[in-house]
Order: structure tokens, then sequence, then C-alpha cells
């Protein structure tokens, strides 16, 4: 072979290596990215050339599915009642990728793609049958849910539901909401334009409450201050504690005062349990004081607060679903713990976070994850995962627990009456959140749990800028879902 050859021919290898590692990077290396970039109208046409598996509820009511249609993607995805679960499904668009909800956390199950579904994605391949994505088999009650969105109405404001000793959510309404059905048309322009109406509402309707707002929790906060009392073993239920008609926040000239007058105590002093039932501020504040940052801090932190939560999915699903994390600040004066024990100053938290530490108090102190789906199935209904309750931690003792359940009994029989349901026992703690620049609205809270003897449920409801007491707003719709769940 002369050298003119020999030139021709390792250049001609070198082209076929070049090729290869370049087919490699693209085929391989590249894949999942090149699939999910928006302009790659190739992978559209694919994900939406087979159906897209249903999400339903866990009474098997379809929440999403996929329909055939006559044109270029084959099929579209509908939603049952588009606005009431839409904090649940989220959406899938030709215009705009899932992102949120369970389209998005269960997108490469839903779409087929995952790899629990090789074998179907083999069968599919080799046998020319349709690829089919899984099922997706929801804790969500569909009549709480529909109850839940109905309750809440036109207000601003979240509702949830767990089941306590499971963490299962049962419903997770949020409002003002959104219909997916707008963003799934095939109808570019017009997919287009839903989305960038519903974006640049200031109202957020795409936003779930439960899971990504932060409010102030107010009194709500004082089942933490209370646990973490009970937890030093200096206090008990029956412990006299500093209380009074007022208090002067360490360090300044603002005054504390309390809405009732049971909660003032007698002689400047009040027991822990009636500082609960009658929601005394000026209790609290002190006893957030005496208690310090540290011990509060801890509780706050052994119930969830300072963690996102993940509700649903991994990165091998999809785009997990998550919490994000409830806030206790890192106090810097005693003037500030005092305003952070009565759930004011810098705390905030999500309406699941709420009801997590309703769970805990109701499920002997012990705080379950959150969780969305409780089973998936492949096309030939076979079950590809299973949920499974896990326990977060610990975030009291039985015996702490059971003091907590106690003094929110109290809180209905003695101050809350409105939330009491005939023949069965309620524990609840209501909260008013003041806000605003000058304090003139109100964050209106009520979280509980029933049975108390028993429990089952755990409530936790939110209504944002209000001129009401947390009792009055959020109260009626606790009341109306736990009648609803007990029912059953």
């Amino acid at each position: 072979m002369n050298k003119s050859l020999r030139q021709l021919f390792t250049a001609v290898i070198v082209l076929f290596v070049i090729l290869g590692m370049s087919s490699t990077i693209i085929t391989a290396m590249r894949a999942n990215s090149l699939s999910a970039d928006p302009r790659n109208a190739r992978a559209l046409y694919q994900e939406y050339g087979a159906p897209r598996g249903s999400i339903l509820a866990s009474d098997g009511t379809v929440l999403a599915k996929s329909d055939p249609t006559n044109d270029a993607f084959s099929y579209q995805r509908s939603y049952t009642n588009g606005p009431v679960y839409a904090p649940i499904t989220g959406y899938f668009s030709v215009t705009q990728r899932a992102d949120r909800g369970i389209e998005a956390s269960r997108n490469k199950l839903l779409s087929g793609k995952a790899d629990a579904l090789f074998w179907d994605q083999f069968k599919a391949l080799f046998t020319g049958v349709e690829n089919k994505g899984a099922s997706i088999e929801t804790s969500i009650d569909a009549n709480l849910q529909t109850l839940a969105y109905q309750q809440l109405g036109a207000s601003d404001g979240a509702a949830v539901v767990l089941e306590v000793k499971t963490g299962r959510i049962l419903a997770m309404a949020s409002t003002p909401s959104y219909d997916p059905n707008q963003l799934a048309s095939h109808d570019t322009q017009s997919s287009n334009k839903a989305y960038g109406e519903l974006a640049s509402q200031s109202s957020n309707p795409m936003l779930n409450r439960a899971t990504s707002q932060l409010y102030p929790p107010g009194s709500t906060f004082k089942t933490v201050i209370a646990a973490a009392a009970l937890e030093s073993g200096k206090y008990d239920v029956d412990t006299a504690i500093p209380a009074g008609e007022s208090y002067t926040l360490p360090g300044t000239v603002t005054n504390l005062t309390n809405t009732t007058v049971q909660a003032n105590g007698a002689n400047g002093e009040i027991t822990l349990q009636d500082a609960l039932t009658y929601s005394s501020n000026t209790a609290f504040a002190q006893l957030g004081v005496a208690l310090g940052e540290s011990a509060v801090a801890d509780q706050a932190k052994k119930l969830g607060y300072g963690s996102s939560i993940t509700i649903d999915g991994t990165s091998s699903t999809g785009q997990p679903m998550t919490a994000v994390s409830s806030k206790f600040p890192d106090i810097t004066s005693d003037d500030k713990l005092a305003l952070a024990s009565i759930g004011q100053g810098d705390v905030l938290t999500t309406p699941l976070q709420n009801a997590m530490i309703a769970a805990a108090i109701a499920n002997d102190g012990k705080l379950m994850r959150p969780t969305l789906v409780d089973r998936v199935r492949a096309s030939d209904l076979s079950t590809l995962s299973q949920t499974t309750p896990e326990v977060m931690s610990t975030a009291f003792s039985s015996d702490t627990a059971s003091k907590l359940n106690q003094m929110m009994q109290s809180v209905v029989e003695h101050d809350a009456p409105s939330l009491a349901i005939t023949g069965v026992k309620v524990a609840a703690k209501t909260g008013t959140a003041q806000i605003g620049s000058s304090n003139q609205s109100n964050d209106a809270w009520v979280i509980g749990f029933a049975p108390a003897d028993d429990p089952k449920i755990a409530v936790s409801v939110v209504i944002h800028n209000v001129n009401q007491f947390g009792v009055e707003a959020a109260g009626p719709i606790m009341h109306a879902l736990m009648e609803e769940a007990l029912k059953q």
C-alpha cells in the first residue's frame, strides 16, 4: 500500500470514528436533553403520539386522561373538573411542558418512558403495539376534594386533609385556581394566550397555596410552643404560667394584649391548658421567652420547619413535587422571640405544614411524610410501585401528644363550640395572624383532628387577607370537611 492510500485509509477511519462518536453523543449521552428541548418538535409529536396514562382519585374517579384526536398530535389531555383538581394534576400542554403536579412528578411513568416500563417499551418496539403510559392512583378522596374547593369558594386560601396514621393526602385544595384544559388545547395560539393570561394575573391562580405559599401561622403556632414546654419537663397542663392583661415586649415599649378577658387569667397567671384554650398572647409570648430560642427552634425543626418536603416523585419519575420550607427565624432578641411564640413576626408556614403538625399531635407525636400517590399501575394493570407510610420524625413523646390532644379538645369545648360535631370529639386550634403594613387585615387559620379519642383525619385551613377571625372564616370549612370525612 503506497503512502497516498495509507493516508486515505487513515482519513476514512478517523471520519468513521468521529461519526460514531457524534452519533453516540446525540443518541445516548444527549438523548434526554435533546428530548426535553422545547424546540424539538419531533419529541413533542412522539409524546403525544401515544396515550398518556390516566391520573385517578382513590375511588377510581378519572382526574386526567388522554383522548384520541384527528390532528397531528393523536391524543389530547383532558381534565375532569379541572380547577378542583389542578393542584393535584398540574397540566400537560403542547406549548408548556409539565412543571407542576403529578403530570410533572410522574411524567416519565405517564408517558411510558420510565425505566420501570422498559419491557413495555421493548415489546412496543418489536411488536408495533402502541406504547401506553402507566396510570397513577392518588390518595385523593374525590368527595372531600370537591367539598374543600366549594367551601373555599371565591376566597384566597387553601385546605388540606391528611389521613393521620399514614400521611396520605385526602384533599388539597387551593383558590383561586385554574383550568388545565385551557392549557391542554392543541390550538397553540389559544394555549399560549391562556398561559400568558394566567401567569400575568396578580392573584396567581396557578400557585398551589397548600404547598407553595407561606403565611404567618398566628395562634396555631402556640401548639408548637406548648409542645416545647411539655417536652422540657418543666410544665404540665395545669402548670400556672405568667399571663396578664398586657405584656410589654422585652426592650421595647410595645404592649401585647389579648382578645378575650379569659385569656388574661387571674392574678397575672393562667394554666397552660387555659392559655391554649383561650389563646392567651400574653402567656405564650412570655412562655416562649422563658423556654428560650433554642428549645422553640428545636421543636419547630422536629415538626418540619426549615426543610422542604417531597410530596411525590423522584428524579427517576419526573420533577418531584415539593412543599416549600416553613420558616422559624434566627432569633436575635427576646422581643422577636415573644412575637414568634404567638405565630407573628417572621414565622411562616404552609397549610400543609400546619396539617402535619395537627396530624403529629393526633398520631402520638409521629410526624408522617405526606404522600399523594398510592400506587402506579402499568397498562396491563400490574402494580409497578405502591407507597408505604414513612415516619419523618418523632416530634415529641406520646405523653406530650396526649396532653396537647386534651388541650385542643378544651379549645372546642370552651372557646370554639362552633367547631363541635355531634357525637364526635374534636380537637382544634384557631389562629388569626395580623398582616399588612398597619395590621389592618388577617390570615384566618384553623387546624384540628377528629375523632379526638381515635384520630382518623387532620385538617388545616387558611383564608388570606380577611377581616375575620380564624374560627369565623376557616372554622366552618374545617367543620364541613370533618363531617364529610367521618360519615364515610
